[in-house]
């Protein structure tokens, strides 16, 4: 990973929660630096990071299983801080000598905890005596707590709610105040990391700035490097950043493969030719890709088409450009820690669904990728630093292969062109709402049914489109979204009187899980 960590850091140690990044997420917003390193690969990390404090993340094993994830004890010899959270408590006091049983007591959800004692993790935030709202996911308990310790709160399943021995400064919980049902669990990360471990708020996207500048420089010098741009935030922060770096030693490469929604590919030519002065290859290769795709119907393989496509036609505009070393690619954070397992080995869900995937092999280039630290709000953060405009930086996430995987059945230029109106009253009529910035997700589908209308004194017999709204926070898991219905109605309105081709309109209710965001 190349290191752009300022010099006050947490270490995470990964034991295979669900719910990890969360943590990580909690100690940057607080201003802090910090990575996740599987349990496997967590002292090596204890080197190269130089930590001002360690967090043991939960996870779903016992940790009095035979062949478990343990603590190495070296993480807690190497005089920082630690706090251990669930599984991390658990395992943390195996490691000191002290007792988890199995079995006896589980508590999943909402809980209570009162504080028995003042503790410097909740100094400020918690008072004695007081009850106060946790979220518990956990079946084994602490029983024994080790030397040194003592418990400072309570719960009705969890007699070692939290503990803390305050001169090793050591503190581990059997809740999880990362997530939103903690609803003071952002303080105590703030606590934690602030007045226990003395870090300083330099986590700032423009100090990230700075430093990722530096380290482009450094790694590229005086080569060329080419970047592949699908109109998306992620490419786009990646290449006005590198741009800023080494300037005309950058080129972009955008692959217009028409299947982009209402406007965009100029607007992505006009912002980077215009607005930035990055030299910019604009290819129209629409003609190719629906040809291709014309009666593809299995989802699969209308991604595998545009993959191929994609690949054929930017090495071969890539040729064109000549002597270039460096590939550049808007590779994020979460790609980086879902591609290993916490158990340190390949994990089985390695991500393959960057655009220029295979690219970098196949061309003898080298990567270069300043986002891979940052998660997706943090790289909108950057885009605002580095001047992009709001409307584009705060735009909702797109998929690479893009409309072919909103019209099941098949893609043709006349649904293509249905669809992309269909969407864009649709998005319109959000933003006139105020609610664009409310929803993860909003999109346009349309679907492989016809049915019966009415218009006027004539029967009609045309296409449905269904409109699909997400709330989530990282995609993982997403709700539909509470519309007013009037929203609704006044967007089905517009669609069946404006849109020729589609004559109904309906509203998907599906969560994630058991649906997916996308259709397709």
């Amino acid at each position: 990973m190349q290191n752009h960590a300022p010099s006050d850091t947490i270490l995470i140690v990964d034991f295979g929660s669900q719910v990890t990044q969360l943590i990580a997420r909690r100690v940057r917003e607080t201003g802090v630096y910090c990575e996740i390193h599987p349990f496997s690969a967590a002292v090596a990390a204890l080197e190269t990071l130089q930590p001002k404090g360690i967090i043991l993340s939960g996870g779903p094993a016992s940790v009095i299983d035979d062949g478990s994830p343990q603590v190495d004890p070296k993480l807690l010899e190497y005089g920082v801080p630690v706090l251990g959270i669930c599984y991390g408590q658990q395992a943390m006091c195996v490691a000191l000598d002290g007792v988890v049983e199995q079995g006896y007591v589980r508590e999943f959800g909402r809980a209570e905890v009162k504080i028995e004692k003042d503790c410097a993790l909740y100094d400020g935030v918690w008072e004695l005596d007081h009850s106060y709202q946790v979220w518990m996911s956990h079946g084994d308990k602490v029983s024994k707590i080790p030397a040194g310790f003592e418990v400072v709160g309570t719960s009705p399943g969890a007699p070692f709610a939290m503990i803390a021995d305050e001169n090793r400064k050591f503190y581990g919980v059997q809740f999880h105040p990362e997530v939103v049902h903690t609803p003071d669990g952002a303080k105590l990360y703030a606590n934690f990391v602030h007045k226990i471990c003395g870090c300083d708020a330099s986590w700032t996207m423009a100090a990230y700035r700075e430093q990722a500048i530096a380290a482009i420089r450094a790694q590229v010098g005086d080569q060329k490097v080419i970047c592949g741009l699908s109109g998306g935030v992620d490419s786009s922060v990646a290449a006005v950043l590198i741009h800023e770096a080494i300037g005309d030693q950058l080129t972009c490469i955008f692959v217009d493969h028409g299947l982009l929604r209402k406007n965009e590919a100029d607007e992505v030519v006009s912002m980077f030719r215009h607005q930035y002065n990055i030299p910019l290859v604009h290819v129209d290769a629409s003609k190719e890709f629906i040809g291709e795709l014309e009666g593809v119907v299995e989802p699969e393989a209308k991604r595998k088409i545009i993959g191929r496509l994609f690949i054929e036609t930017f090495e071969k505009e890539a040729m064109k450009i000549g002597g270039v070393k460096f590939l550049a690619q808007g590779t994020l954070y979460p790609d980086v820690i879902e591609s290993v397992s916490f158990t340190g080995g390949p994990s089985v869900t390695i991500k393959s669904h960057h655009n220029v995937g295979g690219l970098p092999a196949r061309m003898n280039m080298e990567l270069v990728e300043p986002l891979r630290e940052l998660f997706k709000d943090e790289v909108r953060k950057l885009g605002r630093e580095l001047g992009l405009p709001e409307h584009f930086v705060g735009r909702h996430p797109f998929p690479g292969p893009g409309l072919a995987i909103r019209l099941p059945g098949g893609v043709t230029r006349e649904k293509l062109d249905i669809l992309r109106q269909a969407d864009a009253i649709y998005l319109e009529e959000i933003r006139k709402a105020g609610l664009y910035d409310t929803i993860w997700q909003a999109f346009a589908v349309l679907l492989p049914v016809q049915t019966v209308g009415v218009m006027g004194d004539g029967r009609t017999y045309e296409s449905v489109c269904a409109l699909r709204a997400v709330t989530s926070v990282d995609g993982m898991t997403a709700d539909f979204f509470p519309f007013d219905m009037n929203v609704l109605g006044r967007t089905a309105t517009r669609i069946i009187n404006e849109v020729k081709g589609i004559n109904r309109v309906v509203y998907d209710v599906t969560s994630k899980p058991p649906g997916t965001i996308e259709w397709e």
